[in-house]
């Protein structure tokens, strides 16, 4: 349920009663120093406000709704001095009701970052998709999203994953990047599986160890590993051996030589003509030696690529703004 609280859509002022043109009202968790609340455009509470909240040049503040519960405000001009605090203000509501209703746990709610799955391919109100397309401020010219909104999740990527590309390379924070209106390359997901981290907190489980990874390693995040299709290499096949035989007789079998030979050398035809080697001391013209040929199998195989991956059904993947 969503609700909302009497500073929305109010004008305020300073003390000198002038507009409070560029203030900032920051919605903060109730009972914490600084824990940012979110807060949302629709009463649906799925397109995310940005936070703080600037308050427009004529001081007013514009209409958002929070989740049914209690909130902490803090209102600032535009140089950072403050106006207002208040702790534990309850939310009207719930949907525009007259009932404070019952509190709501934040963490109950999807959250920033959190990543779901839909059936469907297009935008979703609230969400980016993972597919390596960036976002930014309105005037950044980013390609998945340009929008006021995306920017506490282009500051928490920012921060959480180093390996994110920056448009301009990164700045001194991710608040001065989005002020630059720079571009955040969003993770790729793109005919990605998911799967949690080697160690989350925990020692190293090990179960990718030696395992080739495309980018970074077992326990860094966002780190990228496999592939779709695999073609067997001759390293990988088990030790094995090939067995045959060189004719219709026994491999040990005999020949009529035509002359006296050296050791070792024998001949079927004219004295002389080499046609391969026993292991028989050859007598006199006539006689018979029995002797083995060695043998090579014919190659056979392509050395085609195979599928390396379980039945997968694909979605689209989104991540919270």
């Amino acid at each position: 349920m969503s609700g909302t609280i009497p500073l929305s859509l109010t004008q305020q002022f300073n003390e000198f009663g002038k507009p409070l043109k560029g203030g900032q009202l920051f919605l903060i968790q109730a009972g914490t120093v600084s824990t940012p609340q979110d807060s949302f455009q629709d009463s649906q509470l799925t397109i995310k406000m940005p936070y703080p909240i600037t308050l427009d040049a004529a001081g007013r503040i514009p209409q958002f709704f929070l989740a049914d519960g209690f909130i902490k405000v803090r209102l600032q001009d535009a140089r950072g001095v403050v106006q207002l605090a208040a702790d534990a203000i309850q939310v009207i509501g719930p949907s525009g009701g007259g009932g404070g209703g019952t509190p709501v746990d934040p963490n109950a709610l999807i959250q920033m970052g959190n990543i779901i799955g839909r059936y469907g391919a297009g935008v979703l109100g609230g969400y980016v998709r993972l597919n390596a397309l960036t976002i930014g401020s309105p005037v950044s010219g980013a390609t998945e999203r340009a929008n006021a909104d995306t920017q506490a999740l282009f500051q928490y990527l920012w921060i959480t994953d180093p390996t994110l590309s920056v448009s301009g390379g990164r700045g001194a924070s991710a608040a001065a990047d989005w002020a630059a209106n720079k571009r955040l390359t969003l993770p790729d997901g793109r005919n990605r599986a998911l799967a949690g981290l080697a160690d989350m907190g925990n020692a190293n489980v090990g179960l990718l160890t030696d395992v080739a990874f495309t980018k970074g390693n077992a326990t860094t995040l966002g780190s990228l590993l496999g592939a779709a299709r695999r073609i067997l290499g001759l390293t990988n096949l088990p030790s094995h051996t090939h067995t045959g035989n060189t004719g219709n007789d026994t491999p040990d079998h005999t020949h009529n030589v035509g002359a006296a030979l050296a050791s070792g050398v024998f001949s079927d035809q004219t004295p002389g003509s080499v046609q391969g080697s026993g292991n028989q001391t050859i007598g006199s013209t006539g006689a018979s030696v029995r002797h083995t040929h060695p043998f090579t199998t014919n190659a056979t195989g392509d050395g085609a690529a195979f599928d390396a991956i379980d039945p997968w059904m694909l979605i689209t993947l989104y991540m919270k703004l």
